[in-house]
C-alpha cells in the first residue's frame, strides 16, 4: 500500500471486517518499530479498514463513531505481524457500488481516537507501561525456565540415575514445545489476549508441578514439553499487546523492551539456576519458577485487562444492544464467518509451502536456526570450558553468560541507527531512480551483512581462547561479539521475512520458528560429545566454519533479492 494512500485513510464505503474476512488468516506485515522499514505516517491499526462514520439514531446516546482501523498482531519470540488488505482488493472495493451492508450505520467502532475510554491507547501512560512490563516478565519467566533447567543436571542425574545426555533431552523437549507456540495466535483472535494469557500461564504452572515433584526422568521429559507448549503463548501473543497500547510512532521503546525479554531469559537462566543449585537442592529451581509464575498470574489477573481491539468492540456492541434494545448494533468481529479450524489449518500448511518454494525464506530460516542452535549448545559448552579450564563452580559458570546478555542489550539499543540506515537507503534509491520515497525488504539486510562476520569472528575468538593459559575474560568477550551478531541477525532476518512476504508474514515467522526451534532442540544433544571428542577449540571452529558457509547469503539477497522476489509466488514483487 502506498504511503500517500495511507495518509488519505481508507475510503468510507469499505466496511471494517468485510474487506478482510475472505482473506487468508495470515495476511500479515511487521509491526515492531525495531523492524519497520521506513517511517509510516499512517495509524498503526491499518489492516482492518474502518467502516463509514456510524451515527446512532436519536434514541441512542448521540455520539458519533469515528472510523478507525484495527490491528491484529501475532508474534513469535517477540516479533509481531498484523493482517493487511491486498491493494487490489481495496481498489475493487472502491470501484464497485457500495452495498447496503457496506453502508451499515450500526457497525460499532471507536468513538474518537483520543476520547473513547474503551480504546486501550487512551489508558494512562504509566498503566500502559505497567502492562508491557508484566507481559514481558511472563516471556522472561518462560524462556528463563528453558535454560535454568540445565543447572540441575548433576544433582538430578544423581537422584534419577540418568545420564547427562538423557537429562539434556528435557531442554530439547521444552524448546520443541515452544516451536508449536504459533497455534495460540488464532485462538487469541477469537477469544482475546487476556484469556489466552491466563489459560496458558495456568497450564504452565500446572506442568511445573510434576517437574518439581518428579520421581523419574521420564516424568521430567514429558512435563518439560508441555511447559514449553503452554508458556509459548507469551512469545506468540504478547507482542500484539504492545501494538494494542501504542501507536506506531510511539512503540519503538516498548517493543524493544519486549523483544529483549525472550533473549534475556535464557541468558540469565544458567546464572539463576547456578546460584540456586549451588546453595539448595535441585528441585528448588522448579519451585522458584513456580513461585514466580504464581506471582505473575495473580498480577496478570488483577492488573492486565483485555486489550485486543476487536474483542473490546464486541463488548461495546453488546453494551449498545443492551442499552438501546436494538439488535442491529454489531462489532466487526461479530460479522466474521471465519472458524478456528480454518485458521489453524492455514497456520499448519502455509509455513511448509514457504519453506518448499521460497529459497530466500529457507536459507535465512536455516541461518537463524543455526544461530539459535549454537546459543542453546552453549548451555552445555560453557560449563565444560569454564569448569575444566578455569575451575569455575556452578554459579560462576552462570556468570559467564553475562557476556551474551550484555551484548544482546547493546545490539538491541542500536535499533535507531539501523532505522536511519534504512531511511538512507530509501532516500538514495529515490535520488537515483526518482519517484516516490519507498523502502524495499532488502533494506533490512545490511544489519545481517554486518552481523555475519561478527558471528563467525566471535566463534573463532571464543574457540581459540579457551586454553587454560588465557584469562577467562577473553573467551567471554568473544561470546559477546557472537551475541551482538546473533541479535542483529535475528532482527534483520525476522524483519526481512515480514517485509518480503507481507501477505504471509505469520506463516513466514511460524516456519522460521519451527526450523529455528528444531535446531535449538537438536544442537544440545550432540554438543557435549562434539566438544569432548574434537576439543574445545576445534569443536567451536567447526561451528564457526558452518556460519562462514552462510555468510555470503545475506549479501546475495541484498543485491539480487528484488529479482528473486519478482519470480516468487508468495513474495511482494514491488
Amino acid at each position: 500500500m502506498e504511503d500517500k494512500d495511507l495518509e488519505q485513510g481508507p475510503p468510507s464505503p469499505i466496511p471494517q471486517w468485510e474487506a478482510i474476512k475472505e482473506k487468508d488468516h495470515d495476511d500479515e506485515v511487521a509491526s515492531s518499530s525495531s523492524v519497520s522499514s521506513k517511517p509510516d505516517p499512517s495509524p498503526l491499526f491499518e489492516p482492518i479498514l474502518a467502516a463509514a462514520s456510524t451515527r446512532r439514531p436519536s434514541n441512542a446516546t448521540g455520539r458519533t463513531s469515528r472510523p478507525e482501523s484495527i490491528w491484529r498482531e501475532r508474534s513469535n519470540n517477540g516479533y509481531g505481524v498484523d493482517g493487511i488488505v491486498d491493494e487490489a482488493d481495496i481498489g475493487a472495493a472502491v470501484e464497485k457500488e457500495p452495498t447496503a451492508e457496506e453502508k451499515d450505520s450500526f457497525e460499532v467502532g471507536w468513538e474518537d481516537d483520543e476520547n473513547d475510554p474503551m480504546n486501550p491507547r487512551n489508558m494512562e501512560h504509566w498503566r500502559k507501561w505497567s502492562i508491557i512490563i508484566i507481559t514481558s516478565f511472563g516471556a522472561f519467566i518462560v524462556t528463563n525456565a528453558s535454560a535454568a533447567y540445565t543447572s540441575t543436571y548433576d544433582q538430578m542425574n544423581a537422584e534419577f540415575g540418568s545420564s547427562r545426555l538423557i537429562a539434556t533431552i528435557g531442554l530439547s523437549t521444552f524448546v520443541l514445545g515452544i516451536a508449536l507456540g504459533p497455534f495460540w495466535s488464532p485462538l487469541a483472535e477469537f477469544y482475546g489476549r487476556r484469556p489466552i494469557y491466563l489459560a496458558s500461564f495456568l497450564a504452565f504452572m500446572i506442568w511445573m508441578i510434576p517437574s518439581a515433584l518428579a520421581q523419574n526422568i521420564q516424568t521430567m521429559l514429558v512435563a518439560r514439553f508441555f511447559q514449553g507448549l503452554a508458556g509459548s503463548a507469551f512469545l506468540s501473543v504478547s507482542g500484539g499487546t504492545v501494538g494494542d497500547l501504542f501507536s506506531r510512532d510511539k512503540m519503538q521503546v516498548p517493543m524493544a523492551i519486549f523483544t529483549l525479554a525472550p533473549f534475556i531469559g535464557p541468558s540469565m537462566g544458567p546464572l539463576i539456576g547456578g546460584i540456586t543449585n549451588s546453595f539448595a537442592y535441585w528441585r528448588w529451581t522448579h519451585y522458584i519458577i513456580l513461585i514466580e509464575s504464581g506471582v505473575a498470574i495473580v498480577i496478570l489477573y488483577l492488573w492486565v485487562p483485555e486489550t485486543y481491539h476487536p474483542v473490546l468492540l464486541a463488548r461495546k456492541a453488546a453494551a449498545l444492544r443492551a442499552e438501546t434494545g436494538d439488535e442491529r448494533w454489531k462489532a466487526p468481529i461479530e460479522k466474521s464467518h471465519r472458524s478456528v479450524a480454518r485458521i489453524v489449518g492455514y497456520s499448519l500448511l502455509r509455513p511448509f509451502q514457504l519453506l518448499a518454494y521460497e529459497p530466500m525464506c529457507l536459507i535465512l530460516d536455516l541461518y537463524s536456526a543455526i544461530l539459535l542452535g549454537l546459543l542453546y549448545l552453549f548451555f552445555g559448552a560453557f560449563p565444560l570450558v569454564f569448569k575444566n579450564n578455569h575451575g569455575f563452580n556452578l554459579w560462576q559458570v552462570g556468570l559467564t553468560f553475562m557476556g551474551l546478555l550484555i551484548a544482546m542489550v547493546v545490539a538491541a539499543a542500536s535499533a535507531p541507527f539501523w532505522h536511519r540506515v534504512r531511511d538512507g537507503l530509501a532516500e538514495r534509491r529515490q535520488r537515483i531512480n526518482g519517484g516516490e520515497l519507498k523502502g524495499e525488504p532488502e533494506d533490512q539486510l545490511p544489519m545481517v551483512i554486518l552481523a555475519a562476520p561478527l558471528i563467525t569472528g566471535g566463534l573463532f575468538w571464543f574457540g581459540f581462547t579457551t586454553y587454560p593459559s588465557i584469562h577467562w575474560i577473553v573467551p567471554i568477550i568473544g561470546s559477546g561479539v557472537f551475541g551482538i551478531g546473533t541479535m542483529l541477525a535475528f532482527t534483520g532476518i525476522f524483519t526481512f521475512l515480514v517485509d518480503a512476504y507481507p501477505r504471509y508474514a505469520a506463516s513466514a515467522l511460524a516456519g522460521n520458528a519451527l526450523v529455528r526451534c528444531s535446531f535449538a532442540a537438536a544442537f544440545p544433544l550432540f554438543g557435549i560429545q562434539m566438544y569432548e571428542r574434537l576439543g574445545y577449540q576445534w569443536a567451536t571452529a567447526l561451528l564457526a566454519f558452518l556460519t562462514l558457509s552462510m555468510m555470503p547469503f545475506p549479501y546475495i539477497f541484498f543485491v539480487y533479492g528484488k529479482r528473486i522476489r519478482a519470480r516468487s509466488r508468495f513474495a511482494m514483487n514491488s
